[in-house]
């Protein structure tokens, strides 16, 4: 059987993994998926890793484009994402609504998760939203970071008391039964990512590759993007 081999940011896992389960139904081709923070992706691609499709952000598909490691225009974007606030399922709802009332929330918590600011396009958002609210040397100390949302997600819904908060990116809490989305970042300090796909120029399976990626941008998978929390330019 053959295997369309993907890279993936863990923004893009729950819409990657329910077309990678049709497309194997249909076609009777296998999908071998990773996922993980876009720095660490990345970093994997540039050192030569078989990989037939890769799902990042824009920008750094735009820059494997430009290193070689992408073929030139098979950027597809797949939408916006923006980053959200989640605590654990029955914990009390922090209120997120304006900068005030976030950076009060924050310095209320007993723990902040959220992906690694070095690799994690939601860890970077963070450490600017808390420079912006001028407490990042106050929460420094109840900082845990983790290799990608999904990990930081994870921890919060086993966690055990009523005043941790993870940040990142929306589509990775709405995909965790285990959370609630608490709200977005609000106002100014929100940022949204676009993620795209691209096909390897090292594809061991080209055609299988721009099938899959077609895939992703169907009208079918705008429905499943959708309803993961992505957002789409009218």
């Amino acid at each position: 059987m053959a295997v369309v081999h993907i890279l993936s940011a863990g923004a893009a896992q729950a819409v990657v993994e329910n077309i990678a389960a049709a497309y194997t139904r249909e076609t009777g081709n296998g999908v071998k998926a990773q996922f993980g923070a876009v720095g660490a992706m990345k970093a994997r691609v540039v050192a030569g890793e078989a990989v037939d499709v890769i799902v990042l952000t824009g920008t750094l598909i735009d820059e494997l484009i430009a290193s070689g490691d992408v073929v030139a225009s098979s950027r597809s974007d797949l939408g916006k994402v923006g980053t959200g606030v989640a605590v654990r399922t029955g914990a009390p709802l922090p209120n997120v609504s304006s900068a005030e009332t976030l950076r009060g929330s924050l310095l209320a918590a007993t723990k902040v998760v959220c992906p690694d600011p070095a690799t994690a396009t939601a860890g970077k958002v963070v450490m600017q939203v808390l420079e912006r609210l001028g407490i990042t040397d106050r929460v420094k100390a109840n900082m845990r970071y983790f290799p990608n949302g999904h990990g930081a997600m994870k921890w919060l819904a086993e966690s055990r008391g009523r005043s941790e908060i993870g940040i990142t990116q929306i589509t990775e809490i709405l995909a965790n039964k285990g959370v609630t989305y608490a709200g977005p970042l609000p106002g100014d300090l929100q940022t949204k990512t676009i993620y795209s796909a691209g096909l390897s120029a090292r594809a061991a399976e080209p055609g299988m590759a721009r099938d899959f990626v077609a895939r992703l941008t169907s009208p079918t998978a705008r429905d499943m993007l959708a309803q993961a929390g992505y957002q789409f330019d009218t």
